[in-house]
């Protein structure tokens, strides 16, 4: 996968190439690109916008607002955690949007990251490493 043709993740990507990918090559400031980062994960913008409980509008308008870059990073945040368990990006993405975590009442990581608690899955994910290490 190339940085610059697109955010969708092949099988045995790294977070790396992952990560770079969701970078906009046309702009020059330090964010995530929330059209790539939805791209990646198949959702539209209107749906990213109501996951990080902002207007639709800022979503495309103010991709840079502080707002929207903090739930972006909070949600790669606990899909890097993923990826260092799984060791796939492609099933980080699949787990983050898909699997219902008997824990928290069968919500998914992605529904989690959007009520604001990135760390309550971050601290899941770091027991689920512990024991499968211990």
């Amino acid at each position: 996968m190339n940085s610059d043709t697109g955010a969708i993740p092949s099988a045995n990507v790294s977070f790396d190439r992952f990560m770079a990918s969701l970078r906009d090559p046309e702009d020059p400031a330090p964010i995530v690109s929330a059209r790539r980062f939805g791209e990646a994960l198949h959702i539209d913008l209107q749906t990213l916008a109501q996951q990080a409980h902002v207007h639709r509008n800022t979503i495309s308008r103010q991709p840079a607002s502080e707002s929207v870059q903090r739930f972006l990073r909070d949600a790669l945040r606990v899909i890097r955690a993923a990826t260092d368990i799984s060791g796939d990006v492609t099933k980080a993405l699949f787990w983050y949007r898909n699997e219902p975590l008997p824990v928290f009442n069968y919500k998914t990581a992605e529904q989690l990251v959007s009520e604001s608690r990135a760390d309550d899955v971050l601290r899941y994910v770091a027991s689920l490493e512990a024991g499968a290490a211990g």
